[in-house]
């Protein structure tokens, strides 16, 4: 295997990068005691996508892990496999896709992609960045989700959304400044929402330029923000209502 090698920890994570072919395993590592159906089921994976599996002590994996919540499964893995933008909801008629840009918490960017992905969301779009340090942060706080969602990277905001608009989408981003309210929006069409970062949130440039600002409202007088996870649930939630999308 050639390239950058990464962690992934645990159960969740491996499984879901076994099951999407997202990045190459070189082999996975189960505790040498750990023997039920999960174990069992995993072996079948890695032998299936020709990755070895190897029963090691619980010592090797903890000194292996960054901490002990990996539950006696390790695997260590490729760089994870992008696919074409113009792929993106490509056999839907009515695809949803979102973009994260500037989200430097891996916890918070691992929870925001498992929001989208359980709702329903059909492709990811982020930045040229190296990940590879933080995947398995990322893998676990998004339940697998990030393997799972299909990826595309695009050098700029500001480029994917002019895909968007290409293919006839609806360019939406998540503002507070004359924006209409996420229950009022209609989210139906072909949709390409962006989140910004919990700093520097969505540019004045891009925000001027979308065909709809979205707000989420709040029940009481309240200034401060929605961290970015808590805001993504609640678009997410939203977006799959007015589509109908529940399962």
């Amino acid at each position: 295997m050639n390239g950058e090698l990464a962690l992934l920890e645990g159960a969740i994570s491996v499984g879901a990068a076994l099951a999407a072919r997202s990045r190459a395993v070189e082999v996975v590592y189960l505790r040498r005691d750990k023997r039920d159906r999960e174990t069992a089921a995993l072996t079948q994976q890695a032998q299936a996508a020709g990755a070895r599996v190897e029963r090691v002590t619980a010592e090797a994996l903890d000194a292996l892990a960054q901490g002990k919540t990996h539950g006696g499964v390790l695997a260590r893995v490729g760089e994870r496999r992008f696919v074409a933008l113009e792929s993106l909801g490509a056999d839907n008629p009515t695809p949803f896709v979102i973009m994260l840009d500037g989200v430097e918490d891996p916890y918070n960017f691992g929870q925001a992609v498992r929001a989208f992905y359980a709702a329903g969301a059909d492709g990811l779009v982020v930045r040229p960045r190296n990940w590879m340090s933080a995947a398995s942060v990322v893998a676990r706080a998004s339940a697998g989700a990030s393997e799972l969602i299909p990826t595309a990277v695009c050098e700029t905001a500001e480029a994917a959304a002019d895909f968007a608009r290409s293919r006839g989408w609806l360019v939406a981003c998540a503002d507070k400044d004359r924006a209409v309210s996420l229950y009022e929006a209609d989210l139906t069409a072909p949709l390409f929402l962006l989140i910004g970062g919990e700093k520097r949130g969505v540019t004045r440039s891009f925000a001027d330029k979308a065909d709809v600002r979205l707000r989420i409202p709040y029940g009481r007088r309240f200034r401060q923000a929605l961290d970015t996870t808590s805001a993504s649930a609640v678009l997410a939630f939203e977006i799959m209502r007015q589509r109908g999308g529940a399962v």
